[in-house]
């Protein structure tokens, strides 16, 4: 579930002077992977008890105080200038607003194991896209053969061969759409963010503050307030932001910083297995035979189409 803005060519340090001890990087990783796994789990309780609006803007705000707090704390400030606020703006929507609203919207009627391997698809969408807007990212057979393995995955995990009996087509449906806008926000971010001066931990600040406000507009629009305060879906929410949305950004930003962004883009492939897991055991989701191998198809295409060409020597010059 990335959802945080990133610019390329921006190198995240600690400062010299001010060495700091982290925890192993093997155990934020692992951290991060529950943490996004079961959000699947937390989003499907929310839901449970609030409008699927409520349930993005509780997420938001939450995650938004979460890194007021840590910019606070590295006495950090938001960024400056009307024409990055405004393609923050966008980001917010494709990257934030929007596929969280759509997974929200997805799980009122489709188990959160199914969502979280929908989310695993983003890398296919991915390098679809990829191959469409980026002229510096060329195909490969193996990029393609991964392409065509995870889609087939997908339809494994639908059952396509049984006319996807018993399957909510609107629900699945969003769930692949909220998917697809997480690399349609990542093209748009390189396109014109790439290169800013700007910390990544002001950036997505700054993101997260616009797409809480883009919600609060949306929401009273299209729900109404609720007859009391579910206490046990209004704590998935709090958590879903404070620890899936704040706290996640801050893990995965520390983690490519310290093993860069191709290990770090390895809790992806974890993440569906987890919220698999969590929902079969704490929510009682029936898991048909086709869920888990079509799954481990998607996740191997995706892995797929990750693989980058090695790089050609250049020939030694003649003496």
């Amino acid at each position: 579930m990335t959802t945080a803005t990133s610019t390329p060519g921006q190198a995240t340090t600690a400062s010299p002077d001010r060495p700091r001890r982290r925890l192993d990087w093997r155990l934020r990783f692992a951290a991060l992977s529950l943490i996004w796994g079961f959000s699947f789990l937390l989003i499907k309780v929310g839901t449970q008890g609030y409008a699927p609006f409520q349930v993005t803007l509780g997420r938001l705000a939450f995650g938004t105080a979460v890194l007021a707090a840590a910019m606070a704390v590295r006495r950090e400030r938001l960024p400056r200038g009307a024409r990055t606020w405004g393609h923050l703006a966008v980001a917010a929507f494709l990257l934030n607003a929007l596929p969280f609203s759509l997974f929200a919207y997805a799980e009122l009627t489709i188990p959160s194991t199914l969502a979280g391997i929908c989310n695993a698809t983003s890398p296919l969408w991915g390098m679809a896209l990829s191959l469409v807007a980026l002229s510096e990212d060329r195909p490969t057979r193996v990029r393609v053969a991964g392409l065509g393995l995870g889609f087939l995955g997908v339809l494994t995990v639908l059952g396509a061969w049984q006319g996807f009996h018993g399957l909510d087509a609107t629900g699945t449906a969003l769930a692949l759409l909220a998917s697809l806008s997480y690399p349609v926000g990542w093209i748009y971010v390189r396109r014109t963010l790439a290169g800013t001066n700007h910390s990544h931990l002001s950036m997505t600040g700054a993101q997260l503050l616009l797409a809480t406000a883009q919600l609060a507009v949306v929401t009273p629009r299209f729900t109404t307030l609720p007859n009391g305060l579910p206490v046990v879906p209004l704590l998935a929410i709090a958590a879903l932001g404070a620890l899936g949305t704040g706290l996640a950004m801050l893990l995965q930003y520390g983690l490519v910083a310290e093993v860069g962004p191709t290990t770090a883009q390895m809790v992806t492939y974890l993440v569906p297995v987890i919220a698999t897991a969590a929902g079969v055991a704490l929510l009682g989701e029936s898991l048909a035979w086709s869920t888990p191998v079509g799954a481990a198809i998607v996740l191997t295409g995706a892995a797929l189409t990750q693989v980058r060409p090695k790089p050609r020597a250049r020939p030694r010059p003649q003496t």
